[in-house]
């Protein structure tokens, strides 16, 4: 924020726009003509589940990492909600896409969950792209699964669905040999 303003003295209202970050929201600052009119949070309200998918993501031995293009205090505390320490924020469509190269690098299996436009190149380059039903059309196109109801426990669902059926698979495999 603030970078239309740049060079700009906003004083107080900064300290507003921290506060509405520290909130878990996007401060953004209005002017007219020039100088600082107003500061609006905007914000995206947590899903009621999300809290609830972390943490069963957790227990199945995910590493999970907040990937967003929110300023760094907005992403921080939404993660302290969700309970996720890994954030790297202000990331920009194509670093999205980049960070999943990263952790692939570095031996990963990534499975990425998005909803929108931005997304997009993530979910496609991820080992499995979860897309969120009711995002945008383009996110849904790159998921390999879709979440139709939007409801982020059912991506842990779909994991372990998918883990229980590679063991069945294994198993026949064994049992057909043996």
């Amino acid at each position: 924020n603030g970078k239309f303003l740049a060079g700009k003295s906003v004083g107080a209202e900064h300290g507003s726009a921290a506060m509405l970050e520290a909130e878990g929201k996007t401060a953004v600052l209005v002017a007219a003509d020039g100088r600082l009119a107003g500061i609006i949070g905007i914000a995206d309200p947590v899903k009621r589940t999300a809290p609830k998918a972390v943490r069963a993501l957790k227990r199945m031995g995910m590493e999970i990492t907040m990937v967003t293009g929110d300023n760094p205090r907005t992403a921080k505390a939404v993660g302290a909600r969700l309970g996720i320490r890994r954030i790297r924020a202000g990331i920009l469509p194509g670093g999205k896409a980049s960070e999943v190269m990263k952790l692939q690098r570095a031996g990963k299996t990534v499975a990425f969950v998005g909803d929108g436009i931005n997304d997009a190149p993530a979910l496609a380059r991820a080992d499995v792209g979860i897309a969120i039903g009711t995002g945008t059309d383009i996110a849904i196109e790159s998921g390999d699964i879709v979440l139709v109801k939007g409801d982020l426990l059912d991506a842990a669902a779909a994991i372990q669905l998918s883990r229980k059926v590679m063991s069945r698979i294994k198993q026949n495999v064994f049992w057909a040999f043996a």
